[in-house]
C-alpha cells in the first residue's frame, strides 16, 4: 500500500534523538560519525539468569530533568524518552505550539512493547502485596498510545492522534501516516517512535523470537551482513520528528532537514508458503511513490537484522533493485542495537542528518561480508559525499516491511524551502 503522490512533500523541520550513544541530536550525531557504540552490559536489572546480557541503554537519561515531576510517576520510561525527544524536536523546529491552532497539530508515534517496565513493576506489586498496592496509572501507562497521548496533552496538540504497532517497522509507518495527515490539512505532525523494554518481562518476550545475540563481547554481538552474524542486540530510545506542511515551513523560513518524498509498506507471505519476502516490493513502491529511480538514491539505510538468513534476504532485495555494490549501504544501528518501535524512526532521523551534513555514517564492527551479501557497506569510517536522496528500510516481527524515501529540500529563489519533489 502506498500513500499516493503529491506536488509538495512535507518537510522535516525538527529532530529530537534519545539514543544509547547520545542524548540529543548533536551528541548522537557526533558519536555516530566517530563510531562510538552505546552497546554494553545490561544494567537496568540483573541479567545473570538470561542468555543475553547486552543492550543499548540510554544511560545518561534523567527523567527528573526531562519530564514534569507530576507526570514522571504516571508514565513508563518509554514515554519519558518520547516526551524528551518530542520536546527536542519542537524546540529544534522553532515552533511555539501555544501560538498555533490546536486542531491543526497532530501526533502519531510508533510503539512495539508499550510500557513493559511500568507494567512489570505493578504486576509484581499485585502478586507480592495485593491489588490495593497497584497504582491507578497502571491502566494507562502500559498502553501503546500512552506516548502519543502524553505528547498531545503536554503541547496542546488536539488534531488527529494515533499510534502504529508494527514492531521495528513502526517508525517508518508512523512517518508515512504523518505524511497522510499533512495532506489532509494538518499544519504539523509530531511523529517517530521510542521504545524501552529492557526489563525481565520485556527481554523474555524478545528472546522468544530466537533472534537475539547471546555473545558476551559487545564488539562481536551485533554484526549485520557479516560472516560471523549471530543475531542482534536489543536497545532502547529512538527519535521524534516534526513534519510541517511545505508551505508553512517555507513561510517562516524554517530549516528543512529533508522532505518525506515516498513511503510504502508490504507484508511477507505466510511461512512455508513459497512466497517471496516483501521488502524489495516495499522499496520499489516507495521509490515509485517518490518519483525517483534507483540510480537517484545516494544511500540505503538497511534494516540490518543481524540474522544470517534475514541479512541474505535484505542483501538480495537491495542487489536486485540497485545492482551488486551499486549504492552505498549503511547500518548505524550497530552502535545502538535494534530499538524496536524507536529503531526505524532513529534510522530516518540519521538519514536526514546524512542529507543535511552530506556524509554517510558508518556501520561498525562488521569485518567480513557474508556470502550472498554483495553490498557496498560503508564500514569503519564515515563517507563524505553529497546525499540528496536516501532510502530507509525496516522490517518488523510478524512480516511487516516498510520503506521511506527522504530527499533534500531545494531552496526557492527567495531562499525559503518549497518542499517540492524534484524527480
Amino acid at each position: 500500500m502506498t500513500a499516493g503522490t503529491a506536488t509538495a512533500a512535507p518537510v522535516v523541520t525538527g529532530v529530537g534523538i534519545v539514543a544509547p550513544n547520545g542524548l540529543g541530536t548533536e551528541a548522537y550525531w557526533s558519536a555516530t560519525l566517530a563510531g562510538r557504540s552505546g552497546i554494553g552490559p545490561l544494567t537496568r536489572f540483573d541479567p545473570g539468569r538470561y542468555p543475553s546480557r547486552l543492550a543499548g541503554e540510554v544511560r545518561d537519561f534523567d527523567a527528573a530533568q526531562q519530564v514534569p515531576s507530576r507526570l514522571a510517576p504516571q508514565t513508563d520510561r518509554w514515554t519519558h524518552l518520547g516526551l524528551a525527544a518530542a520536546a527536542m524536536a519542537i524546540d529544534d523546529a522553532g515552533i511555539e505550539p501555544a501560538g498555533l491552532p490546536e486542531y491543526e497539530m497532530a501526533v502519531v508515534t510508533a510503539s512495539s512493547s508499550g510500557g513493559t517496565e511500568f507494567g512489570q513493576r505493578e504486576i509484581e506489586r499485585l502478586w507480592s502485596r495485593g491489588p490495593q498496592f497497584v497504582g491507578a496509572y497502571q491502566s494507562i501507562a502500559w498502553f501503546y498510545a500512552a506516548t502519543t497521548g502524553q505528547i498531545s496533552i503536554r503541547h496542546g496538540m488536539r488534531g488527529p492522534c494515533g499510534v502504529i504497532c508494527s514492531e521495528q517497522a513502526g517508525g517508518l509507518d508512523a512517518i508515512g501516516h504523518a505524511r497522510r495527515l499533512i495532506r489532509d490539512n494538518a499544519r504539523l505532525v509530531v511523529t517517530g517512535g521510542t521504545d524501552a523494554s529492557l526489563c525481565p518481562y520485556g527481554l523474555t518476550a524478545q528472546l522468544s523470537t530466537g533472534r537475539i545475540s547471546e555473545r558476551a563481547d559487545p564488539d562481536r554481538a551485533y554484526l549485520p551482513f557479516d560472516a560471523d552474524a549471530c543475531g542482534y542486540v536489543p536497545g532502547e530510545g529512538g527519535a521524534i520528528l516534526l513534519l510541517e506542511r511545505a508551505g508553512a515551513a517555507s513561510g517562516r523560513q524554517a530549516r528543512g532537514y529533508g522532505s518525506v518524498a515516498g513511503y510504502a509498506a508490504t507484508f511477507d507471505p505466510p511461512p512455508d508458503s513459497g512466497g517471496q519476502p516483501g521488502l524489495r516490493r516495499a522499496a520499489e513502491l516507495a521509490l515509485a511513490d517518490a518519483g525517483v529511480a534507483p540510480h537517484d538514491v545516494d544511500v540505503v539505510f538497511a534494516d540490518a537484522a543481524g540474522v544470517p538468513e534475514l541479512d541474505r534476504q535484505e542483501a538480495a532485495a537491495i542487489t536486485a533493485l540497485f545492482g551488486a555494490r551499486a549504492v552505498p549501504v549503511t547500518a548505524p544501528k550497530t552502535m545502538t542495537g535494534r530499538l524496536y518501535g524507536g529503531g526505524a524512526a532513529l534510522d530516518a532521523a540519521t538519514a536526514l542528518l546524512a542529507i543535511h551534513h552530506s556524509v554517510i555514517p558508518p556501520t561498525t564492527a562488521v569485518r567480513q561480508l557474508a556470502d550472498g551479501c554483495d553490498l557496498d557497506l560503508v564500514l569503519g569510517e564515515p563517507r563524505f559525499q553529497a546525499v540528496k536522496c536516501a532510502l530507509v528500510l525496516a522490517r518488523g516481527w510478524g512480516g511487516f516491511n516498510s520503506a521511506l524515501v527522504l530527499k533534500a529540500v531545494d531552496p526557492t529563489p527567495d531562499g525559503g524551502s518549497d518542499g517540492q519533489d524534484q524527480s
